[in-house]
């Protein structure tokens, strides 16, 4: 109990003992002043009480506050009743009617609040405030039960049902703090004013507090609660003063897995809501730790990364031209890791395999792995420490063993919810999006769209689609995380890129086609002249789709076609070649939706190849002509800017042609 709280209790001691004097003292009245001295020296009996024990401060200054009105009028009242001659005070002052039992009954309600204070400031059940005691999980007793609710509750009753939870988690059993949180976690769910009502009823240190040192239902309560607290900027604020960050980052090294789960779902909640949280997260290594999930059973660890067997159940799906380009890239891996890395590879830290899997052949995932894996296991004439720390098998060394005997569901759940984490904190985070590709956390979303989890309905796969897009997207405006983590050589970016354009190629609408769309064009300068696999199906997309999916597609192919890729020529001749130049007259024509975005990509493509036969044949020149004397597309800057240009090279070009 803090200073204040005492301070708060001195005013009414001071006017019950006031009033049990003045009531002994009346010269009138004397029965009904023998109830209010009866009460009065009850609630001082109660608030002596209550000096001594460590109260909970937001709801002792609601109820000393109440209790001292009350006894301020039954001091008023047996003042009147000590003074002056009983008849006449009787005749014309008081009203006993009225007065008594309306201060009774204040009275009452002050002792019934006091008493309930005292109820939940107190430990129960031997539970004991630190939660370590040894009969708080029995359930006998009322250590599980709210313990009711103070008179005062009639105005706002979900304020005191807060109070009664908050007050558990500072002194109940382990159980019933559990029970707590989990309520609180609901509550927050429910309504964003009641969350902000548990933040200001200080309701964040307790749940931190049961985040170290609870039950694994505790832990896993609070860190839902928590991760549901921090609902606007305002509350967010809070959480960060009180050191959730770091509680978080720390709670992610240390199973059970469906702790750290619930601790990965809210990391991703709260940074997807705060550029605040996204970068404490990234200073205290949370990224480091949840690429580790993310790795677990996705890529193997030993002396360095491979794919299992197992990973090739989906090989059929893959698009077959990988075959010959990744077999390039395993040759010429295999080469460098000759002599030195065989002896590696045979080494007693190798993992068991069956022997029917030697003779499987590899998928085209596990080749582009490997092959990413082996070039590292050599830098500068010397092979890489065997050891990585920052993708262990569960964010932390040691725990691997406990990592096996979870249930499947359990870990797939904890994957998803890595790469869940990983997507809100690389949204427009170069720091975040540099430590994410430096590991090998692109293989793992990689593997991860490829075969998914497995069923379990995680949706691990959007997840994983929707990280690689943020991070393209912040790829997209950084050269060096371009060069860094997709160049044209690297493993790692060939198997995401395949993995896209399996995606897009199938063109199914459903959750995972818009962000990979969105990637590949993010992804558009960093495409060689060689590289023309990359058009043809984003075209196709054109072609009476869904209009999400249409304008996904022009926006992504505008991005191979600006002026700010320098391979705009080839890319643009691409376009055409694969019959985009029909497509977009349409779009321009009867796109509502579209119609400005596929008329600037016609643009670019007007401006770059103008001497194309296929734009004379789709007609459009005609269409520009159109679209200039359209108010509503002339007023987009972009169409200003563009069209004029656009239409005086297809003029020029087409008119000599014709010649």
């Amino acid at each position: 109990m803090g200073e204040g709280v005492k301070a708060m209790l001195a005013r009414p001691i001071q006017l019950a003992d006031e009033v049990a004097k003045q009531c002994g003292a009346a010269r009138c009245f004397r029965a009904e002043c023998g109830e209010l001295k009866a009460r009065a020296d009850k609630l001082a009996a109660l608030l002596r009480q209550a000096a001594r024990a460590d109260l909970y401060d937001r709801p002792a200054a609601r109820i000393m506050a109440g209790a001292q009105q009350a006894l301020l009028k039954a001091s008023s009242l047996a003042a009147r009743c000590a003074s002056g001659h009983p008849r006449l005070r009787r005749l014309f002052t008081l009203s006993p009617a009225a007065g008594f039992p309306r201060t009774i009954a204040l009275l009452d309600t002050a002792l019934e609040d006091v008493a309930w204070l005292l109820r939940i400031s107190s430990p129960r059940s031997g539970g004991g405030g630190g939660g370590g005691g040894g009969g708080d999980d029995d359930g006998d007793g009322d250590d599980g039960d709210l313990r009711g609710l103070p008179n005062i509750a009639q105005n706002e009753p979900i304020l005191f049902l807060i109070w009664d939870h908050v007050a558990r988690l500072h002194t109940g059993g382990l159980a019933a703090r559990a029970d707590s949180a989990a309520n609180l976690a609901s509550l927050a769910r429910d309504s964003q004013h009641f969350a902000k009502l548990i933040i200001e009823e200080d309701g964040v240190p307790p749940l931190l507090r049961l985040l170290k040192e609870g039950t694994d239902d505790g832990q896993e309560a609070a860190a839902r609660a928590l991760g549901l607290l921090g609902c606007d900027d305002e509350s967010i604020e809070k959480l960060v003063q009180a050191g959730v960050c770091s509680v978080f980052a720390a709670a992610l090294k240390d199973p059970p897995m469906r702790v750290q789960a619930a601790v990965a779902d809210a990391i991703g909640t709260l940074a997807g809501r705060s550029a605040t949280c996204q970068e404490l997260f990234a200073q205290n290594n949370a990224v480091r730790y949840l690429v580790g999930h993310l790795a677990s059973g996705t890529i193997q660890e030993h002396s360095r990364y491979s794919v299992g067997s197992s990973s090739s159940k989906n090989s059929a799906a893959a698009p077959q031209h990988m075959t010959s380009l990744h077999s390039v890239v395993l040759a010429k891996t295999l080469s460098m890791r000759h002599g030195g890395d065989r002896g590696t590879s045979s080494s007693t830290d190798e993992p068991p395999r069956v022997s029917n899997e030697q003779d499987t052949k590899r998928n085209q995932m596990q080749s582009v792995v490997q092959s990413a894996m082996a070039a590292k296991t050599k830098t500068n004439g010397s092979l890489v420490p065997p050891f990585r720390p920052q993708l262990g098998t569960s964010g932390s060394s040691g725990r691997g063993a406990v990592r096996e005997v979870e249930d499947p569901e359990t870990k797939a759940r904890l994957k998803a919810m890595a790469a869940r984490a990983l997507w809100k904190l690389a949204r427009g985070h170069l720091g975040v999006c540099k430590s994410i590709t430096d590991s090998r956390a692109l293989l793992c979303f990689a593997v991860l769209l490829e075969k998914g989890d497995g069923g379990m309905g995680t949706s691990v796969q959007y997840f994983s689609a929707m990280a690689i897009m943020e991070i393209s997207r912040v790829a997209e405006h950084s050269l060096a995380l371009r060069q860094s983590a997709f160049k044209p050589s690297s493993p790692a970016a060939k198997a995401v890129v395949d993995q896209l354009l399996h995606i897009v190629s199938k063109g199914d609408y459903d959750d995972l086609l818009l962000p990979c769309i969105t990637a590949l064009g993010c992804l558009a300068r960093t495409f060689t002249a060689s590289e023309n696999r990359v058009i043809a199906p984003l075209v196709e997309l054109l072609d009476e789709r869904e209009p999400p999916v249409i304008k996904e597609a022009v926006l992504a192919l505008t991005k191979f076609a600006c002026n700010e890729n320098h391979l705009h020529v080839n890319h643009c001749k691409a376009i055409v070649d694969s019959g985009g130049a029909r497509h977009l007259v349409q779009l321009v024509y009867l796109g509502d939706e579209v119609q400005i975005e596929a008329l600037i990509l016609l643009c670019f493509i007007a401006l770059h190849v103008p001497e194309s036969e296929e734009l004379a044949q789709a007609g459009v020149l005609a269409v520009l002509l159109w679209a200039s004397k359209q108010a509503h597309m002339i007023q987009d800057m972009r169409v200003d800017a563009l069209l004029p240009d656009a239409k005086g090279r297809l003029e020029l070009f087409q008119s000599r042609a014709s010649r």
